[in-house]
This record gives structure tokens, sequence and C-alpha cells, in this order.
């Protein structure tokens, strides 16, 4: 692309937010996502400005005159379909899922119910509403067992349970973040993630990411804030284990109708070597130790070209799959 014509391809874009910050538990990241997010824009030539919705209200977008939003938030009031909502309202075309994708993307519980109706593997769970309902869960479903709240993101809340023991203080730091609390069955394996680029027929998977933390527990603290965790990508896996991972993950994204792009991550099984989805991010991290970037870059393209890319499909629900 020649520097003409780049000019006039970022220009088309109008002025853009980069909805960033937020009042989730997962801010912090947010604005980090965000500025990268910023600076990549920008860099390309697009008329690209941060706005923070925990400091301005969402209708000065409309009166500031931006014509369309990158969202870099993460968590509540940023990908589980209430921005989404507002943008809708406001007719400004944003990145991203719609209304219903991100909602039901956030909600774990649902996006399990959906997956197992289409026939795609995931975890066993309960849902729970207290100590009890909890232990009762861990009779059932076994040890190990993940305890977590039912819509938060960056394993916020969550617990790994071995014992009848761990349930009742697992429980009460799940139930902190969400009311609606989901145990789910401990899968023993490959930790890996697949990002998805596109909408309908023509989404793609990128490159498999096998992620190995430091003893296994990719945390929060594990995921953004050290540099212990190893990410391989290339994955390492055999060619048709990555291939068929890919596949799932396609399918699994289109079945909640996702847009634009996300990630959603996969363990496979040591014993049988079975995949099994745990959850999709509708609005995936973009920070240094993100991993649609890491992917990305896997397949030839840029962090700046990836910024590009996802905001040029940006549009409305209302725009319909034509747009």
């Amino acid at each position: 692309m020649t520097q003409k014509n780049q000019e006039i391809g970022t220009t088309a874009f109008g002025k853009v937010a980069v909805l960033m910050g937020g009042s989730s538990s997962e801010r912090e990241v947010s604005l980090m996502s965000g500025q990268g997010v910023l600076q990549a824009l920008r860099s390309q030539g697009v008329d690209a400005h941060a706005f923070d919705p925990a400091e301005q209200d969402l209708c000065a977008l409309k009166t500031q005159g931006f014509e369309r939003c990158f969202i870099a938030l993460h968590g509540r009031h940023g990908e589980d379909g209430t921005v989404q909502g507002a943008l809708e309202l406001l007719g400004i075309p944003y990145t991203g899922s719609g209304v219903m994708a991100s909602s039901m993307g956030m909600d774990k519980v649902m996006t399990k119910r959906i997956w197992r109706f289409e026939g795609l593997p995931t975890p066993d769970w309960r849902m729970v509403a207290s100590v009890a309902e909890t232990e009762a869960a861990f009779a059932a479903i076994g040890s190990p067992m993940i305890v977590k709240p039912a819509r938060e993101g960056s394993t916020i809340g969550l617990t790994k349970v071995t014992t009848l023991e761990e349930c009742a203080q697992a429980y009460v730091l799940a139930a902190r973040y969400d009311p609606e609390v989901l145990c789910e069955q401990f899968i023993a394996g490959d930790e890996t993630t697949c990002p998805v680029l596109g909408t309908g027929a023509a989404a793609q998977a990128l490159p498999v990411i096998r992620i190995v933390a430091p003893d296994g527990n990719y945390d929060y603290q594990n995921k953004y804030f050290t540099d212990t965790t190893q990410y391989h990508c290339p994955s390492g896996l055999p060619p048709q284990e990555e291939a068929a991972i890919q596949r799932m993950v396609e399918k699994a994204y289109r079945t909640l109708g996702c847009r634009g792009w996300a990630r959603a991550d996969v363990m496979i099984r040591a014993s049988d070597r079975q995949p099994f989805l745990l959850e999709i991010n509708t609005s995936p991290g973009m920070t240094g130790h993100s991993l649609v970037p890491m992917a990305a870059r896997a397949q030839g393209i840029s962090y700046e070209a990836l910024c590009l890319r996802l905001l040029a499909t940006a549009t409305l629900d209302s725009a319909g799959p034509e747009a």
C-alpha cells in the first residue's frame, strides 16, 4: 500500500474512539490494551483518541463526533453486550461481536449450554449458589474441580479445588465477583488458545498457541505481569491435532454468532488428546503479553495491521450481515 493510498484508507475511518479502561475488574489490563491499540492506529494515520467510559458518558461519543469505536474494554460493561447495546442506540459502528454474541460469550454457563447443544466438547459443569451446592458439585464432578464466577475474565475469582474442605473458600471468592458461580471439571493436559478473525463463513482461525505456565498456574499475574509463562507459537502440536482444534474453534465461534474477532481457550486432555472448549473471549487483550497479536504475527500480520483490520470490520447489528 502506498503512503497516499494508506492515508486515503485510514482517513475513511473518520474520528475513532478507542474505548479503554471502564469500570470492570479488568480495568488495568484494558488500559494497557487500549494504549497499544491507540498508538498503533495513530502510527497508521488514523484519527484515534482515547475514551474511558468510566470518566465520560458514552453519549459524549456522539457529541464529540466519533464515527466508529475500537472496543479495547474487557470484562463487565465492556464485552458483555452492554456497551455494544449503547453503541447500537447511538448508531456508532464498533469492533467485535454484537449485542447478543457478546452477552452470551461473557456468560460461561450460557456459552457451555450452547456448545453442548451443538455437540461441541466442553468440560462437565454445575451451576451453584451456595457452599453446600459447591460441595455437592465436588462430589459429582470429582477432583480437581475449577470454581469460578460465571461472568468474569482473566481467571479473576478462580480457584482449583482438590479437597472438599477447599470448596467453601472457593465459592466465597467466586461469589464476590458474581452471584452465579460455575463449578467445572478440571481437564489435565496441554493448555492452548486459538484466535479467530472474520465473520460467518469467512471466519478463520489463526495459529494455535500452547501455553506453559509456572506450575501449570496460568493466573492473572502470570497472564499479564510476569515473563515466566512460555507461549509456543508454532504450538508444537501434531499438524492434524492443531487443524482439528482450529476447526472446532471456528465452529464454536460461528455457533455463538461472533464477528470481527475472538479467542477461544481449549484444553487437550493428556489421556486421550481430546480437546475441550473452556470459554470464548469476544474482546481479547491487546497488551504486550496478549495472545491474539502473537498468533497474528505467526500468520504474518503485524500488530498495526491487525488493529487496522479489526477497525475496518467495525459495524452495527442493525447494519445487517452484508455491512
